[in-house]
This record gives C-alpha cells, sequence and structure tokens, in this order.
C-alpha cells in the first residue's frame, strides 16, 4: 500500500521512527496493492529509539493489527490493567484495544503490522476481530516458555527473510507465518475463551467426533482400528462412559454405540468398494473377532451381506 501524509499506516511508521514522509519509503514495503492489504515486519534494536520514543498520553487505538515479540522488561498498560513483562512474551492488539506500551531501554524484539485485508485470502473470509485473539475485551499478552519463546523467534527471523526477498509469493507465505502466529496464541488461551458459546455437551461432542473421525481412513490390512467400544472413546475423553452416552443422546438423538457402529460400517463400505482386501482382512483391520461377527455386524447396518454388497459395488 503506498504512503501518504494522511495515511495511519505511514503516521504510525512516522510515530515509530521520527522518520521525515520521504524517508518513510524505506519502511512501508513495495509491492503491496490495496486489494492484499499492507504488513511489514520490524526487528526493534533497528528501529526503536528509546531516548525519542514516549509512551501516548492517552490510551492509543491503532487502525491495524500488531503482533509482537517482546524480550527483556517492559510494561503494557491497558484502560483497566497493567501487565508487567519480565522476559519473553507474545502480545497481540486490534484496532478495538486501546493500550500504551513502556518499554525498557534495552527492549527486544520484533514485531508485524498488518490491516485486515492483508489476511483475508487466507483466512477465507473470517473476520479478525471474531477470532479469540482479538477479541477487544481481554488482554492477549502471553509470557512465553523458552521453547515457545525460540519458536516466535524463528517465525519472525523467517518473516525478515522473506520481506527482503524477491520471492513472488512472499506475501502468500508472510500470511501463512502471520496465522501460524495467531493460532500459537490462542493456544495459550482457555478452552472457554476458545469455545465461548460452545456448551459443555456441545464441546464433548466435538471432541467425540474429531476423535472417532480421527480413527479412519485404514490405508492397510495392517492398520488395525484402535477405539471402538464407548468405554474406549470415553477413557480417552476422560469422561465415564455414562457421562458421554447420555450427552451424546441429548446432542445428536444417537448413542454413542449407534454412532461408532454407524462410522465404521461406513468404512467398511469403502473397503469393499475401493479395495481388493479379503473378508478376513477387513474383518480383522475393523476389529472383529472372525468374518463371521463382521458379516453379521455389517448385515445389521446395511441389511445386505458384506459379499453381496461388492458385488454390487462392483457390477
Amino acid at each position: 500500500m503506498a504512503s501518504s501524509k494522511t495515511s495511519p499506516l505511514a503516521g504510525f511508521y512516522q510515530e515509530l521512527t521520527t522518520c521525515t514522509s520521504g524517508e518513510l519509503d524505506a519502511l512501508v514495503p513495495s509491492g503491496i496493492q490495496k486489494d492484499i492489504g499492507h504488513f511489514n515486519v520490524f526487528d526493534m534494536a533497528a528501529v526503536w529509539q528509546p531516548a525519542q520514543a514516549k509512551p501516548a498520553a492517552s490510551y492509543a487505538c491503532r487502525s491495524f493489527y500488531k503482533i509482537s515479540l517482546l524480550r527483556g522488561r517492559s510494561r503494557i498498560d491497558f484502560p483497566d490493567a497493567t501487565i508487567q513483562i519480565e522476559d519473553s512474551a507474545l502480545i497481540f492488539s486490534s484496532p478495538k484495544l486501546p493500550y500504551q506500551w513502556a518499554p525498557e531501554p534495552e527492549q527486544k524484539g520484533h514485531f508485524c503490522v498488518f490491516t485486515a485485508e492483508f489476511l483475508l485470502p487466507a483466512n477465507s473470509g473470517v473476520v479478525l476481530d471474531e477470532l479469540p485473539i482479538f477479541k477487544g475485551d481481554r488482554h492477549p499478552v502471553f509470557t512465553l516458555s523458552a521453547a515457545d519463546s525460540a519458536r516466535v523467534e524463528t517465525i519472525f527471523q523467517r518473516m525478515h527473510e522473506e520481506m527482503a526477498s524477491d520471492y513472488a509469493y512472499k506475501y502468500d507465505l508472510l500470511r501463512t507465518y502471520v496465522l501460524e502466529l495467531i493460532h500459537l496464541g490462542q493456544k495459550q488461551q482457555p478452552a472457554t475463551v476458545l469455545h465461548p458459546a460452545h456448551s459443555g455437551a456441545a464441546r464433548l461432542t466435538s471432541l467425540f467426533i474429531e476423535l472417532l473421525e480421527r480413527q479412519f481412513p485404514l490405508e492397510t490390512p495392517q492398520q488395525r482400528l484402535l477405539l471402538r467400544t464407548a468405554k474406549d472413546y470415553a477413557d480417552h475423553l476422560a469422561v465415564h462412559v455414562n457421562h458421554l452416552n447420555k450427552v451424546l443422546k441429548e446432542t445428536t438423538g444417537r448413542t454413542t454405540t449407534d454412532l461408532i457402529g454407524s462410522r465404521i460400517a461406513q468404512e467398511a463400505k469403502a473397503l469393499l468398494r475401493q479395495t481388493d482386501w479379503t473378508m478376513a482382512d477387513i474383518a480383522d483391520s475393523l476389529g472383529f473377532a472372525d468374518v463371521a461377527h463382521f458379516a453379521n455386524f455389517f448385515k445389521r447396518q446395511t441389511a445386505v451381506a458384506p459379499g453381496a454388497f461388492r458385488s454390487l459395488a462392483t457390477v
């Protein structure tokens, strides 16, 4: 996006570096058009001028999104809270979140700034303000472990490398790095924040369905179905089997056993239709004691014997 004296992002660059309007051209990245938004990344050591920089007199709202990796002591002041950073932290800010930042003279780290339009191609229509990390009523400041701090540092280094490259699709790659930081931050949030509109029952149902689907597809005859019974799933989800049964009955109208059986039958149909596995191979992979047990199960589920189903499917 081209810079101008009235551009909010251009104003940000001037505020950050005390550059003149002519010097802004060195900071504003070239090759970004309005239809794909704006992105840039900075190393704080290269642009921060502690002698000239002062916290804003009032809580400043920005016109852009910002993700920062701060290393060293600093303070973030929100209208309703003050957060002291002692070591390494990942911070997210949005146009809806006013704050002041008070760094120490030896502040280190990186930050990137971007507009909502920049992420639209990668987000498939997802509105940034709807993501938990950018909710305006929360303080998205996360203290990082040494391992997470190193991971975030690597992501920012890759951003710097891409910004300096002439790769034709570098902004597509930069979007993936931004999204990786967003998801890393959201993983730091409790489940109650990530799923605020979901009841406990809906959440458990979602986890069950996800776990059920992860058992499939079966790719080779040597692969075995690991979870087959309601108790298997309840144990894996750390809930009592009676509770799981009650929740699934309330949310889906079907029992746990019925849901598992339907999904196994669906996989059996795919194996009969799309592979040349023997009946014994299929029965064994799906966890049946023998072909007779598998045949009885399949006929109860589909009203057709597995051999007849395979014959019809190949006609």
